[in-house]
């Protein structure tokens, strides 16, 4: 894959005065990224809680169906990548070669085996929320899909999203204090995700959980401090992902005066937020900026679309887009194994 031609694709597409749809032909240079990670092995961070010598195996032989694109929940967004862009552009170029790694992966028996990691007594924790919620999102996209050969992937995942739908049920009570931080543990982002499923999938006690959890959490806060954030090595933004949840679990009429009371400053016309910058792209922490500018916009452009009041934040949105739209196909494995599914989730909220 000829990454520099990408860089200077995507750049003059940055030049434009707003973040243009996506295309057919920018879907299918974010393909190949997954495509190219998704069964590569090494290098991989397996962030594996070790009893004793007999647990030591390759990443293919302990999760034999996320065990690419460095790091498991990677790989699980990289597969909810390649799923996605299979709805959203049906003849996308290398259609069959997709279905058959996504075939692959997501077989019976790897989800199996996969099952089998997470019911390890001191694995029960693994992969909370961040890696649950993109499992949860996978299995979204895998429910809503027309191809029949993707549905028959659906069934196959379904009993470890039923799995890791338990967990948040037994988990979210016991968290006393939301995790306010911008990676992976995040508590907003980890139930913004779980949200959307449940509404998909008709689950009622599951948003019933959600819902109480969320105003348990967070219906007192008030003023988030923007000014604090990033931190140097978010992907997500704190103040921003509590917003989109509490905007998920509340009405209306009782959303708006409560985000008036959390977020003041973004109601107003004029507000404005630097774009995150990166300073060494071959960093694998200090890369994640780059991420921080797509969920940033994955955020402004859903509070944009949903609240006349908040449409200003669409100019926003478009700005932290298209400023690390380039950094995602630079042929650095540190940014390329993740950045697309944050490019194209974002994306999928632009209006």
């Amino acid at each position: 894959m000829n990454y520099r031609y990408i860089l200077i694709l995507i750049m003059g597409m940055a030049l434009t005065t707003q973040a243009q749809d996506l295309t057919k032909n920018q879907a299918e240079k974010l393909a190949g990224l997954p495509l190219k990670c998704l069964q590569q092995e090494y290098p991989n961070k397996l962030n594996q809680l070790l009893q004793d010598n007999t647990e030591l195996k390759s990443p293919k032989e302990l999760h034999p169906a996320f065990y690419g694109c460095f790091d498991w929940h990677s790989s699980v967004h990289g597969h909810w990548s390649l799923v996605y862009l299979l709805k959203k552009f049906p003849d996308i170029a290398n259609k069959q070669l997709i279905i058959e790694k996504l075939t692959t992966n997501l077989s019976q028996q790897n989800i199996t085996k996969e099952i089998e990691y997470f019911n390890k007594k001191h694995e029960w924790s693994f992969e909370r929320l961040y890696g649950w919620a993109w499992l949860l999102q996978l299995q979204q996209e895998l429910d809503n899909h027309s191809d029949t050969s993707l549905k028959a992937l659906a069934k196959n995942l379904q009993p470890l999203t039923d799995l890791l739908v338990a967990r948040y049920h037994e988990f979210l009570p016991k968290l006393l204090y939301p995790i306010r931080v911008g990676t992976h543990t995040n508590t907003a982002f980890g139930m913004n995700l779980a949200w959307d499923y449940a509404v998909s999938s008709k689950n009622t006690k599951f948003q019933e959980l959600l819902k109480k959890e969320a105003q348990r959490m967070f219906l007192q806060d008030q003023n988030c401090p923007f000014t604090w954030e990033p931190s140097g090595t978010d992907f997500l933004s704190p103040c921003l992902e509590e917003l989109a949840l509490m905007s998920r679990v509340l009405p209306k009429e009782q959303f708006l005066p409560w985000a008036k009371k959390f977020a003041p400053n973004l109601f107003k016309k004029d507000f404005a937020w630097e774009v995150a910058k990166v300073s060494d792209r071959q960093d694998g922490h200090l890369v994640h900026l780059d991420g921080l500018n797509f969920s940033r916009a994955w955020n402004f452009y859903e509070l944009a679309a949903n609240y006349k009041e908040l449409a200003h934040l669409k100019k926003i949105a478009d700005i932290h887009l298209k400023f690390s739209l380039p950094a995602i196909t630079d042929g650095n494995y540190e940014g390329e194994h993740w950045l697309a599914s944050f490019a194209l989730r974002a994306f999928v909220f632009k209006k």
